[in-house]
C-alpha cells in the first residue's frame, strides 16, 4: 500500500486533529470500536479455540476479524473524498490513539506513589499491567507503571502513527486490531501457546519497524549516549523482539533501570534488567510520559517536514 500525493498533503493536518481529539475528549466513553472488536474477538476464540495446537484456528480466526476490517477501511478511503475523507481519517487515527488514556492511567499511579499511598498506587497499575501488584513494592509499581509508559506508548501512539503514515486508514486498522488480537491472544499459557501465535507473529512483523525508530527516538529526545548502549547490549536479552529495543532505549534515555525480577500471577519471572542509573520512581513514571512527548514533537515535526517536500 503506498501514500497517495492527496493523504500525504493532508497528513500532518490529519495527524494535529486526531492527536487534539485525544488530547481533549481521550477515548470515546461509549461505543469504542476496539471495544466492540475485543468483544467479537473473544467470542469467535471460544467457538475456534477448542483443540491443543490450533494454530490453524488462530490464523482463521485472525483472517475473519482482521481482513474485513481492512478492506472495508480501504473502500472507504477509496470511494469517500473531500471533507468526508478527512473526518474518516481523523476519526480513525483518533480511535487508533490512546495518548491521552495512557497518560491518565500513569499518573494515577505516579500521584499515590508520591503521596507514600502504595496500596492505591498498586491498585492503579494493576490496569495497566498484567503484573501481581499485590506483591509490588514502591520500586516494583514504579518499574511497571514506566514500562507500561514505554512500550504502551510505542505501540498505541508512535506505531499508529505510523502505520498511518505508510498506508493510511487501512494500514493503521491492520496495526492497531493485529496489535489488539496480540493482548488478547498473545501468551505462553495452555490455552494461547499456539491459537495466539499468527497473531503474535504478525503483530511482531508489524511492530519492528516502528519499535526501532521508537527505541531511536527516545535517544533523540532523552539521554542519546545510554539510550543507545543500552539498546545496543540488552535489548536482545529481552524476550519480545520489539518490547527490547523500545524499553531498554527508554530506560537508558531516561537513565534509570527497569526489567528485573517481578511477580506474576503465576508465580515470580526473572527478567533481564534494561537501563542504568537510578531505581525507577513516581518521578520515572512522569518522566517517561514527557519523553513520550518530546517523541511526538519531534515525530510531527518529520512529518510536516515530509509533507513539504
Amino acid at each position: 500500500m503506498s501514500v497517495s500525493m492527496s493523504l500525504l498533503t493532508s497528513l500532518p493536518l490529519v495527524v494535529a486533529s486526531a492527536l487534539l481529539l485525544d488530547a481533549l475528549l481521550g477515548e470515546p466513553r461509549r461505543w469504542h470500536p476496539l471495544v466492540g472488536f475485543g468483544r467479537l474477538a473473544a467470542m469467535l476464540e471460544t467457538r475456534l479455540n477448542r483443540a491443543p495446537g490450533s494454530v490453524g484456528a488462530g490464523l482463521l480466526a485472525l483472517g475473519l476479524l482482521v481482513l474485513p476490517a481492512v478492506a472495508l477501511a480501504f473502500w472507504l478511503s477509496r470511494w469517500l473524498d473531500g471533507v468526508l475523507l478527512f473526518a474518516l481519517h481523523v476519526l480513525g487515527l483518533w480511535w487508533a490513539l490512546g495518548w491521552r488514556s495512557l497518560a491518565e492511567h500513569a499518573r494515577a499511579v505516579a500521584i499515590p506513589l508520591t503521596a507514600d499511598d502504595l496500596p492505591q498506587a498498586r491498585q492503579q497499575v494493576a490496569r495497566l499491567v498484567s503484573r501481581d501488584a499485590a506483591q509490588l513494592d514502591e520500586q516494583g509499581v514504579a518499574a511497571a507503571a514506566t514500562e507500561s509508559v514505554l512500550e504502551n506508548g510505542a505501540d498505541a501512539v508512535f506505531a499508529s502513527l505510523f502505520w498511518f503514515a505508510l498506508a493510511g486508514l487501512p494500514g493503521v486498522v491492520l496495526h492497531r486490531l493485529v496489535n489488539t488480537l496480540d493482548a488478547m491472544w498473545g501468551y505462553r499459557t495452555p490455552r494461547f501457546l499456539y491459537f495466539g501465535r499468527a497473531a503474535a507473529r504478525l503483530d511482531d512483523v508489524l511492530g519492528w519497524l516502528p519499535a526501532r525508530l521508537v527505541a531511536l527516538t527516545y535517544a533523540l529526545v532523552g539521554h542519546g549516549r545510554g539510550a543507545l548502549r543500552c539498546w545496543r547490549r540488552q535489548a536482545q536479552q529481552w524476550d519480545s523482539p520489539n518490547a527490547g529495543p523500545v524499553m531498554a532505549a527508554g530506560a537508558g534515555a531516561l537513565q534509570i533501570r527497569l526489567g528485573g525480577p517481578a511477580p506474576y500471577h503465576g508465580g515470580w519471572r526473572q527478567r533481564p534488567v534494561l537501563g542504568e542509573g537510578e531505581a525507577a520512581s513516581a518521578d520515572s513514571i512522569l518522566a517517561a510520559l514527557r519523553l513520550l512527548r518530546r517523541g511526538l514533537v519531534v515525530w510531527v515535526i518529520v512529518m510536516m517536514g515530509i509533507a513539504a517536500t
